[in-house]
C-alpha cells in the first residue's frame, strides 16, 4: 500500500472527524490480513460508510488520506470505473498527482493499458501537482509498455541480438539476459533441494486463475499437500502472494507466491542465499522451502511472517500525522546497512529494495541492553527480513567488474545512475536504502537535487532539509556518501562504517537504547497481528 505523502495540510486532529474512521479502517485491515473474523464484505461496508459520510464535505476533497480510502474501496469492486466516476463527480483530489498515478497503476495491473494512458494524460492536462512526479510516472509507464511489446515480439527473440556476457554493460532484467541465464543455469536449478518441475499446466481441482485478492478458505493441492488459502498477503505486476495453512493446520503457516508466467529465478536466489550467507545473518533474507514449476505458472512456498512490513510501520505514523522517532529510524537504518553489507559482500544485489519488501521480525524474548552492539541474543531475532528476490542479481554469473544498464522502473526508487542513463552496480540497492530512510524521516519519497561542492564539482543530496533537533551530521553523512559513491570504492566497507556510526551513537547513550526498546515494544503491541 502506498505511503501517504505530505501533500495535504496537517490535520487539526482534535477537530478532525475523519481520524476515528481512519483508525477503525486500519484496525479492520489488520484483522482482515490476519484472517480474523472480519470479512471482505464488512470491510467494504466500512469503507463505503466512510466515503458516504465525507464525500460532500469540502474540507476533505483535497485530503490524500480520504483519497486513500476511496482507492481501498475501489480496489475491491467489480464496478471500479463507477467508483472512480463518483470520485470525479465529487472532485476528490483533482489537483493531486497521486490520484492519477494510483488509478493508472491499478488499470495497468488489470491489463487496461489504453485506459491507464488516458488517466496519465488527464492528470497532466490538469497540471496535477507535483507535475514532475506524474510525468515521471508516465515515462516509466511508457517504458513498461515498450518492454512488454518487445517481450512478445518474435523478431526480438529470434534476431540473435541477445546480450552476450562478455560485454561490460548488461541489462540484468531484460528478457534476453534472463533467457540466457536461465538456459545456462537450468541444470543447476533442477538439482536444488525442493525444486519440482512439470511440463504440464497446473491441474488442481481449484484453478489457480480462480484465486483473487478476496479468496478465502479455498484449498489448492501442490506436490501432494493441501493448502488452505486464508487471504492475499500481497500482489505485484505478475505475482500474487497468499497466506495459507498447510493441510489446514493453523500452526503451520506458509506464503504461496503464484507467478504467471512461470519464473524459477527467485528460487535460485534463495538457494544462493542459503549457500553464501552465514547463519548469523541468514534470517534477515527469508526462506524458500519449495518451488513447483508448471507450464503455465510457478508456485514458490516460503516462510510467512505475519508482523507486516516496514511500509506498514511508516504508514502507522503517517495516518496519525506524526513522524517516526529518530532513534527508531536509526535502528532500521542500521538493520538495512547490515543487510546490504552482507549481501554485497557475497556478490548479490537485491534490485528491488523498498519498504514493501522489508518484513518486520520480532524477538521471541524480551530485549535487553546486552547484545545490541553485536546483534546477539534476542537482538538477532529482532529486525527486518528482505523478501521478493525476483529482481535479484547474482554477480558470480557475470564477468568481474561488470556494470549494469537498465531501469528498475519502480517510481521513486530509480537510482541517480538510472535517471541519468549511466551504468550502475550496488547503487540500485543503496539508493533504495536512502529512499526508505527518507520515508521514515519525512513521511515522503525522496527527491534529489544536484548541488555545487567545495572542490568545484557537484554532489547529490535530498531536497528536503534536516530538522535542527536531529543528529544532522549522521544523516547528512549517510546521504552524502551513499548518493555520491566514488567509482572503485569498497561498498561493503562504506556500509559498515555508516552502520557503526549510528550504532555507536545509540550504544553510547543509554537513554536512547532504553527508548528504542520501548518504541519497539509499543510498535509490536499496536501493529503485530499474529
Amino acid at each position: 500500500m502506498a505511503v501517504v505523502t505530505g501533500d495535504s495540510e496537517p490535520a487539526d486532529f482534535p477537530h478532525d472527524p475523519l481520524l476515528p474512521w481512519l483508525l477503525s479502517i486500519k484496525k479492520a485491515l489488520e484483522e482482515w490480513k490476519s484472517g480474523n473474523s472480519i470479512s471482505v464484505e464488512d470491510l467494504d461496508k466500512l469503507l463505503s460508510a466512510c466515503i458516504a459520510t465525507f464525500k460532500h464535505n469540502a474540507k476533505y476533497h483535497n485530503d490524500t488520506r480520504f483519497l486513500k480510502i476511496w482507492f481501498l474501496y475501489l480496489e475491491g469492486r467489480e464496478d471500479f470505473d463507477d467508483v472512480y466516476r463518483e470520485m470525479e463527480e465529487n472532485k476528490i483530489c483533482l489537483d493531486h498527482s497521486l490520484r492519477y498515478e494510483w488509478y493508472a497503476l491499478f488499470l495497468e495491473a488489470k491489463g487496461k493499458w489504453q485506459d491507464a494512458h488516458k488517466v496519465y494524460q488527464i492528470g497532466i492536462s490538469r497540471k496535477a501537482e507535483p507535475l514532475d512526479r506524474l510525468k515521471g510516472a508516465q515515462t516509466l509507464f511508457f517504458d513498461r509498455m515498450s518492454e512488454r511489446i518487445r517481450a512478445f515480439s518474435p523478431h526480438e527473440i529470434c534476431s540473435g541480438d541477445s546480450i552476450q556476457f562478455g560485454k561490460s554493460s548488461i541489462n540484468p532484467w531484460s528478457s534476453s539476459t534472463m533467457k540466457d541465464i536461465l538456459k545456462k543455469m537450468n541444470p543447476q536449478i533442477t538439482k536444488y533441494d525442493g525444486y519440482h518441475s512439470s511440463n504440464k499446466a497446473y491441474s488442481g481441482k481449484v484453478p489457480i486463475s480462480s484465486l483473487k485478492n478476496s479468496s478465502r478458505n479455498k484449498i489448492i493441492e501442490i506436490g501432494g499437500k493441501k493448502y488452505l488459502i486464508k487471504g492475499c498477503a500481497g500482489q505485484g505486476g505478475f505475482a500474487q502472494v497468499f497466506k495459507a495453512y498447510v493441510d489446514s493446520n493453523p500452526d503451520d503457516v506458509v506464503a504461496l507466491k503464484i507467478q504467471k508466467p512461470a519464473f524459477p529465478w527467485e528460487f535460485h536466489m534463495y538457494r544462493q542465499l542459503d549457500k553464501r550467507i552465514s547463519g548469523h545473518h541468514r534470517s534477515s533474507f527469508g526462506f524458500a522451502h519449495r518451488m513447483h514449476l508448471y507450464s503455465d505458472c510457478s508456485i514458490l512456498i516460503c516462510d510467512y511472517l505475519p508482523q507486516g512490513t516496514l511500509q506498514d510501520v511508516i504508514n502507522s505514523y503517517v495516518v496519525m500525522g506524526k513522524s517516526m522517532e529518530e532513534v527508531l529510524c536509526m535502528y532500521y537504518t542500521i538493520e538495512m546497512c547490515y543487510m546490504l553489507e552482507a549481501l554485497h559482500g557475497v556478490g548479490i544485489i537485491h534490485g528491488d529494495f523498498k519498504p514493501d519488501n522489508l518484513l518486520i521480525r520480532y524477538a521471541r524474548e524480551e530485549l535487553t541492553e546486552e547484545g545490541f552492539a553485536d546483534r546477539s541474543g534476542p537482538w538477532n531475532d529482532q529486525g527486518l527480513c528482505l523478501v521478493d528476490w525476483g529482481r535479484g542479481i547474482d554477480l558470480l554469473l557475470f564477468p568481474e567488474n561488470t556494470e549494469f544498464i537498465g531501469d528498475c522502473r519502480t517510481s521513486g526508487f530509480r537510482c541517480i545512475e538510472m535517471q541519468e542513463k549511466k551504468p550502475w552496480t550496488f547503487q540500485v540497492d543503496t539508493y533504495g536504502l536512502c529512499v526508505v530512510v527518507h520515508m521514515m524521516l519525512h513521511n515522503s519519497y525522496m527527491e534529489v537535487e544536484k548541488k555545487a561542492s567545495f572542490d568545484g564539482g557537484y554532489i547529490y543530496l535530498p531536497r528536503s532539509s534536516f530538522k535542527r533537533y536531529w543528529n544532522v551530521d549522521l544523516w547528512k553523512d549517510l546521504f552524502t556518501k551513499l548518493l555520491n559513491v566514488s567509482p572503485g570504492s569498497d561498498n561493503k566497507i562504506l556500509l559498515r562504517d555508516l552502520r557503526n556510526s549510528f550504532q555507536d551513537y545509540i550504544y553510547s547513550t543509554p537513554q536512547l537504547l532504553k527508548k528504542l526498546k520501548e518504541l519497539l515494544a509499543k510498535q509490536r503491541a499496536s501493529l503485530c497481528t499474529a
